[in-house]
């Protein structure tokens, strides 16, 4: 039962990444507009994303239990890169492409260097979210923001908690995950609420 469970958490994660992050793309093409996105949030969270990447891979850990985060990053160049064109500066995202591709090699050079990167990445990643939050507050404007993104991204951290408690049972990442579920609940709310909020107003 515990090996069928850890199964379909791995695999559904894997499948719901697989499209997480394609409504916000979609929503923002069809829109040829970036409205409601935050900047610094999506540059916040892929750095993230690429330094828990790079953690799981210096551990060895199993790798259905990160095999998911090579997509989310792939997903979230597109997004950034949409945002900066849609913004009229494309070229603004190489600098941030350099630091990340650099951060990827320097980051397992020593291991107080991933360990530390990892532990700071809970705090880049509570701020990404925080970023978003205080974006759709100032705006009060939800824009072409995915709720069905963000409710996703909620799914994932509860199965990542399962999977995590069953395999690794390392707890800095079951604590991220913890933190990331509550934030991912609580952007996805505020989505809906300034949505409506809109459409009243409309």
């Amino acid at each position: 039962m515990e090996k069928l469970l850890l199964l379909f958490c791995n695999w559904s994660t894997l499948g719901v990444c697989a499209a997480l992050k394609l409504p916000q793309i979609s929503a923002v093409l069809a829109a040829r507009s970036a409205r409601g996105i935050s900047l610094p949030s999506l540059l916040l969270e892929l750095a993230g994303f690429l330094v828990f990447l790079r953690y799981q891979c210096y551990y060895e850990y199993p790798l259905l239990t990160y095999l998911e985060y090579p997509i989310l990053i792939a997903q979230d160049v597109l997004l950034l890169l949409c945002a900066f064109h849609f913004n009229g500066n494309v070229k603004g995202a190489a600098p941030y492409m350099a630091v990340f591709v650099a951060s990827w090699f320097v980051l397992p050079l020593q291991k107080w260097i991933i360990d530390l990167a990892m532990n700071l990445s809970t705090f880049i990643s509570v701020a990404s979210k925080f970023a978003q939050l205080q974006y759709l507050w100032k705006t009060r404007d939800s824009g072409t923001v995915s709720s069905l993104t963000w409710s996703l991204a909620a799914y994932t951290c509860a199965t990542r908690i399962i999977t995590t408690i069953m395999t690794t049972g390392d707890l800095t990442i079951l604590t991220r995950f913890v933190i990331m579920l509550a934030l991912n609940v609580w952007v996805t709310t505020t989505v809906l609420r300034y949505r409506k909020t809109a459409v009243k107003a409309e």
